[in-house]
């Protein structure tokens, strides 16, 4: 396998992630549980946009390094709408509110 491919392979696997991810999401609504269906829209997004990057051979070694990037490259550059990126970057930050929460408050 060339490189391309590998990194071809690994975009296809982070796309397959996310809509799995994502069809995971109207079951927790169904069940009112909210901050797992944030959780989980988040990461349907982060993979989708790990995917993104990776394509597009950048790099990033955390997740506030892939909203780095995604906004760099792609929102300053308006490859991407700056309402887009402001949705990913909320849907971040209400995942990190919610999981601090039960690590405080467990």
């Amino acid at each position: 396998m060339t490189d391309r491919e590998t990194v071809d392979a690994i975009v296809v696997y982070r796309l397959e992630n996310a809509h799995k991810t994502l069809n995971e999401i109207p079951i927790h609504i169904e069940h009112e549980l909210w901050n797992t269906a944030i959780n989980r829209l988040y990461y349907a997004c982060y993979y989708a946009v790990t995917a993104l990057l990776i394509h597009s051979d950048i790099e990033a070694q955390t997740h506030a390094g892939v909203r780095r990037m995604l906004a760099v490259h792609f929102t300053k550059t308006e490859k991407l709408s700056v309402k887009l990126n402001k949705f990913y970057t909320d849907l971040f930050e209400s995942r990190q509110t919610i999981d601090c929460f039960y690590r405080c408050y467990k």
